[in-house]
């Protein structure tokens, strides 16, 4: 076994593609006068998916920083796209919804997101990419549970302390 990385190793092709995706979905938003920068788009449709969630999860989602979170949010606010409003359950927190006025945008940006898509996975099988869905979900969902595993960990060594 040689020591030398692979680039075509899982690893390194799931990183390529994420990056190359992500690329290009900017790219296409940014081209579509949608009237918002890529961040704001993503964060939308997190949002959408998300509805009445807590920013702090919605940034945890996303893999971004809850105040980067919290910019997009501002500005997706003050075009009427988004509210804020107190969470029943604990006043200090907000959860964050969509307004009707975002559903035309939304409805665009997913629009974008199929057709870049549909020009990602052509020539793969409906099966394939179905199998290739869940094998995902399940990385990330293995990945999750390592980030818990050393959560707890961390916490635990610093309350050793």
């Amino acid at each position: 076994m040689s020591l030398r990385p692979d680039p075509d190793s899982l690893g390194f092709l799931i990183i390529d593609v994420s990056r190359m995706l992500r690329g290009a979905f900017e790219r296409r938003i940014a081209r579509a006068g949608l009237g918002l920068t890529p961040g704001e788009a993503r964060a939308l449709v997190h949002v959408a998916a998300l509805e009445g969630s807590r920013q702090l999860d919605i940034a945890h989602r996303m893999g971004i920083e809850p105040m980067t979170l919290s910019a997009y949010l501002d500005r997706l606010q003050s075009l009427g796209f988004i509210e804020r409003r107190a969470d029943p359950a604990d006043g200090r927190a907000r959860q964050i919804f969509t307004t009707e006025t975002a559903n035309g945008l939304i409805a665009e940006i997913r629009v974008e997101q199929l057709d870049l898509m549909g020009q990602v996975t052509a020539g793969l099988a409906e099966d394939d990419k179905s199998a290739m869905r869940e094998q995902l979900r399940r990385m990330r969902e293995n990945l999750r549970a390592i980030e818990e595993d050393q959560t707890a960990l961390s916490a635990a060594k610093e309350a050793a302390r």
